[in-house]
């Protein structure tokens, strides 16, 4: 009979084979997954997962484009503090603020340790810099530059005026709007989260109220922007999506 050795069929054989790599290729992916990103920690058995031989692999040294050696895993946990409390006794609970939760990194407003340094692109540049930095790059002609536009929060009141914009030089887009407080702070806003109506010059913002735009976290060099700060401040921006008001956390019905 074609397609057979003796009594073998080479199709079945083609298909167990098939089945066999693939699921040694799960097995490779899922090992590989727990390198980084993936949760060592368990909340019912206390304490850092330690290396074992079938689930998590031993560390691999990545050599970067600077010249560190990076590790991992790198077996260090998070120990930050967590402004919450359970809902429920439950492993996998949701967690409720206890603070300010704008600030609890919980939720919508977590985030990881990224690196507290900033991304830089081949030529060794900061890939994110204001224009006032990044003079090569500018508001296309044919759209309206929004400096200068006023920004609004959800609930009317306005919180401030666009000073400046932040560029991706990778990408060649916009990344934040640099927003000029009344109270004299500069702040950066996410252009994921803004609202732009260039028919009435102003930036819509229904994360957060005007208010609230005194608590979003600064940098520390005023021309530059790390990793690090930017997941906090994505992740103001992202708790202010539910926690802004009080009746955003309450059900629809």
């Amino acid at each position: 009979m074609r397609g057979a050795i003796g009594h073998l069929d080479v199709a079945q054989i083609v298909l167990y084979t098939f089945w066999l790599f693939f699921a040694g290729l799960i097995f490779y992916l899922r090992r590989e997954d727990r390198r980084e990103g993936y949760p060592l920690e368990s909340e019912t058995q206390r304490g850092f997962k330690t290396r074992d031989l079938i689930w998590i692999p031993s560390p691999k040294t990545f050599l970067r484009s600077d010249g560190r050696k990076v590790k991992a895993p790198n077996y260090k946990p998070d120990d930050r503090p967590i402004s919450a409390r359970k809902t429920e006794v439950w492993p996998g609970a949701p967690l409720t603020p206890t603070g300010d939760p704008l600030l609890a990194n919980v939720g919508p407003g977590s985030y990881a340790n990224r690196a507290d340094e900033t991304y830089k692109t081949a030529e060794g540049h900061d890939l994110l810099a204001p224009l006032r930095v990044a003079t090569n790059y500018a508001p296309p002609a044919d759209h309206t530059n929004p400096s200068g536009f006023a920004v609004f929060g959800t609930d009317g009141v306005q919180a401030g005026v666009i000073r400046d914009l932040w560029v991706d030089r990778a990408e060649s887009i916009l990344r934040y709007y640099e927003v000029a407080l009344d109270g004299g702070k500069n702040v950066l806003l996410p252009v994921y989260f803004a609202d732009v109506d260039a028919k009435l010059r102003r930036v819509k913002v229904n994360a957060l109220k005007a208010s609230q735009f005194a608590g979003v976290p600064t940098t520390r060099n005023p021309d530059k922007v790390t990793l690090l700060e930017e997941d906090k401040v994505s992740a103001y921006y992202g708790a202010g999506t539910l926690y802004a008001m009080p009746v955003r956390t309450e059900p629809l019905l």
